[in-house]
C-alpha cells in the first residue's frame, strides 16, 4: 500500500503505465444551493485546481487522460453529482467502453425540498473497456443500494461526504481480484483503502488535504494491523 499526501494531478504522473487494475474516485461535487442555483466548492479544493484547464463541476477532466495511461484496461468508478453525469459520459462514450449508472439511495436524507426533489440519491458511473470481467454475485452486483446516511462514520472520521464502506467493498469485489492494484486519487478519509485491506487488494491513495490524509492514514493503518499481508509506505 502506498499513501501519498499531495496534488493528485501531479502525483498521478509518477504512476507507471499499465500498472493499475481498478480506479475508484469520489471527486469534488458542485451542488446547487436549495432553490438558489449557486454552486459551492471548498477553498481548499479550489487551490487544487489552480492553473488547470477543463474544470467541469468540481474537478479537472484532464485527469482522465492519465487514467487511460495507467490502467491495464479501462475500469473506473466515478462518484458524481447529477450535473456531472452527462459531461462524464460525453467524455467516455466516444471510446470502446460500456457503462452503468449505479445509485445510492438514502433512507434518511436531509429535509431540503424547497423547490427541488428530495436530495436522497447519489450517483456512481461505472466505465469499463472491452474484456474487463465483472465478478461478484447477485448481492454485490445490484445497481442500487438503500441505506441511511452514514452519520456515524461522518462524525467519527470528520468527513462530510464519506461513502458507506459496504458499498465500496461491493465495487472492489465486482471489479478486481485479490492482490490487484486499486487507485483512489481523491482518497478523502480513506474508505477505499480500508475496503482494499479488508478484501486483500493492493492500494494507492492520494489526498491533497493534510487533515483528511492523516485521518485516512489512521483508518487504513488501524485496519492493516489486523492483517500481516500489508506493508504501507507513506509519502508527503
Amino acid at each position: 500500500m502506498q499513501l501519498i499526501c499531495g496534488n493528485c494531478y501531479e502525483e498521478i504522473k509518477k504512476i507507471p503505465d499499465r500498472s493499475i487494475d481498478l480506479i475508484i474516485i469520489d471527486p469534488p461535487y458542485l451542488y446547487d444551493s436549495v432553490g438558489g442555483g449557486t454552486s459551492r466548492i471548498s477553498k481548499s479544493k479550489i487551490k487544487q485546481f489552480s492553473n488547470l484547464k477543463k474544470i467541469i463541476d468540481g474537478f479537472d477532466f484532464s485527469i482522465f487522460e492519465e487514467f487511460t495511461r495507467i490502467l491495464k484496461k479501462i475500469n473506473i468508478y466515478i462518484w458524481c453529482s447529477k450535473k456531472q453525469i452527462l459531461p462524464i459520459l460525453n467524455y467516455w462514450t466516444n471510446m470502446n467502453i460500456s457503462w452503468e449508472i449505479l445509485c445510492w439511495h438514502k433512507s434518511n436524507p436531509l429535509p431540503a425540498i424547497n423547490n427541488i426533489y428530495c436530495p436522497d440519491t447519489e450517483y456512481c458511473i461505472y466505465i469499463r473497456g472491452q474484456g474487463v470481467q465483472l465478478y461478484g454475485n447477485l448481492e454485490t452486483k445490484r445497481k442500487w443500494w438503500l441505506t441511511p446516511i452514514n452519520q456515524k462514520d461522518q462524525k467519527k472520521w470528520d468527513h462530510p461526504t464519506i461513502k458507506p464502506l459496504e458499498i465500496i467493498e461491493k465495487l472492489i469485489i465486482n471489479s478486481s481480484l485479490e492482490n490487484q492494484v486499486v487507485l483512489d486519487c481523491f482518497m478523502g478519509s480513506g474508505t477505499t483503502g480500508v475496503a482494499c485491506v479488508r478484501n486483500n487488494r493492493d492500494f494507492i491513495g492520494i489526498e491533497i488535504e493534510e487533515k483528511y490524509f492523516e485521518i485516512a492514514q489512521q483508518r487504513i493503518l488501524g485496519t492493516a494491523k489486523k492483517s500481516k499481508n500489508f506493508e504501507i509506505q507513506t509519502l508527503f
